[in-house]
């Protein structure tokens, strides 16, 4: 009788040997500010986080441009005032091409008209030139994760600067508004709404009965429908439809 030959060895990892799943890649991240001590505190500040890795400087906006193609950032931490290019027009240009980098203006303002404009442009949001260092490391991980960066107090600021002009101009872009949400089914103009309020996905999951995957889902499709940047410009959108302080019946007109 043949004696059973001993178990060969797997060829494959025992659990124990598995490899550990890498961690996700730093953020590349791209200050912009005409300051160079600013620039050295943000440096020090930010580079000290193991996930977020400075891939450069620039001192004026007409810089951005070159930078971005050269260095590829995630994430773009850009001065509003700059004597050259300002920071605006940087980030206008800049979102305008494809695969843009997301944007966060630094400010000293807190609801300055063009803080306004620079969310209207596509920026992801803005952080204050005073703001924490802790939380200045937050914002630039929330919005290279898709998240923007807006306080609800500062959101209610914009949207109410946003709000402002002659009757005629407020009405038109009212009218603006609503058509573009007429182009949205009404579960996306569900969810816009609630993105409109401030609420994350896992919020708007549990309020519309959906899960978290659905709603990201619905929110990219969103902003595909309507061209838009990111979240932000979902809610100022909502705000000139004049949907947020609205019932159900008066929405009822864009169903």
């Amino acid at each position: 009788m043949n004696t059973p030959a001993s178990p060969t060895p797997s060829a494959s990892p025992t659990p124990s040997a598995s490899p550990t799943p890498s961690a996700s890649p730093p953020v590349r991240l791209l200050i912009v500010d005409d300051d160079p001590l600013v620039r050295a505190g943000l440096t020090l500040m930010l580079g000290g986080a193991d996930d977020i890795d400075i891939v450069g400087e620039g001192a004026d906006g007409s810089e951005v441009a070159a930078l971005v193609e050269r260095l590829r950032p995630d994430v773009v931490l850009m001065d509003i005032r700059m004597p050259g290019m300002d920071g605006l027009t940087a980030t206008e240009e800049l979102r305008r091409r494809p695969g843009a980098p997301e944007v966060v203006v630094l400010t000293t303002f807190h609801a300055d008209e063009q803080v306004l404009r620079a969310i209207r442009a596509g920026a992801a949001g803005f952080v204050l030139k005073d703001t924490p260092p802790a939380r200045i490391v937050d914002s630039v991980r929330r919005v290279a994760a898709g998240d923007p960066v807006l306080s609800p107090a500062v959101t209610r600021q914009l949207m109410a600067r946003a709000a402002g002009g002659a009757p005629d101009d407020r009405t038109s872009r009212t009218e603006r508004a609503r058509r573009r949400f007429a182009e949205l089914a009404e579960r996306e103009r569900e969810v816009a709404v609630a993105v409109g309020r401030g609420h994350s996905n896992a919020e708007i999951a549990g309020e519309l009965y959906l899960s978290v995957a659905t709603v990201k889902t619905q929110v990219s499709r969103i902003l595909a429908r309507l061209d838009l940047n990111n979240r932000v410009q979902i809610a100022l959108l909502v705000h000139d439809a004049g949907l947020l302080d609205t019932d159900d019946e008066e929405s009822d007109g864009l169903r």
